[in-house]
């Protein structure tokens, strides 16, 4: 679970504090945001593994601002944990009803936190992810963040890395460069749509050493797609 990124949306500095610490000693990555507004640049940036979202923030409840994630098709896959003082059923459950995974009551102790956070990440943790993904002899193990064909190492950058990723887990999609950015770089990142084609030409250079370059394919006017077939 350690190197996963965490987004604190809590108006509360001493909490988000608090918070920083007992995750960075459980090998977390913290971000932190204020508000909604904050947040919603932060999301824009680079989508997190899991929120903590404070129930009552300036400007915009919490509870909206988790339906307005869950509604985003962009990050509606993201989990949830509503840090909140109400602990009564009622708003337990309309928490709940909002799209939260989670919640924790406050004052909670770290060591808690800590615990639900793992609990919450090892359900949302996707069909593939932490195990291996295989086509065609190419084998990529999320877990040790290797990617070999026939016993064989890869040797590939970072952003090739989560292209063959996302492609791998989303075998015969056919996904438009808008996507792909969207999808690996993060919603409004500062890069071109040819940027992608130079990652593409990248990946399949390295996969073409194997033999394995025709596993992604470019669709003509719509974009790329990774097939066996």
């Amino acid at each position: 679970m350690s190197g996963k990124n965490i987004l604190i949306i809590e108006d509360e500095a001493a909490i988000r504090e608090m918070v920083s610490f007992a995750l960075g000693k459980a090998g977390f990555n913290l971000r932190e945001a204020s508000d909604a507004a904050e947040a919603e640049e932060l999301m824009a940036e680079q989508l997190p593994d899991l929120i903590l979202l404070d129930w009552m923030l300036p400007g915009m409840s919490g509870i909206e601002l988790a339906r307005r994630f869950k509604r985003d098709e962009y990050s509606r896959q993201v989990p949830i944990i509503m840090l909140t003082a109400r602990s009564e059923e009622d708003d337990r459950v309309g928490g709940l009803e909002a799209g939260a995974d989670d919640y924790v009551t406050k004052p909670f102790s770290p060591r808690e936190l800590v615990a639900r956070i793992k609990a919450v990440l090892r359900r949302a943790q996707p069909e593939g992810e932490g195990e291996m993904l295989e086509a065609d002899g190419l084998v990529l193990d999320a877990a040790s963040h290797r990617v070999s064909v026939e016993g064989k190492s890869l040797d590939l950058g970072p952003t090739e890395y989560r292209l063959l990723k996302h492609f791998m887990s989303h075998a015969e999609r056919v996904f438009s460069r808008g996507q792909l950015l969207d999808a690996v770089w993060g919603r409004n990142s500062f890069v071109e749509e040819r940027t992608v084609d130079v990652h593409i030409l990248r990946l399949r250079k390295v996969l073409g050493l194997h033999g394995r370059d025709r596993l992604v394919q470019t669709v003509r006017g719509a974009g790329y797609r990774f097939s066996a077939q």
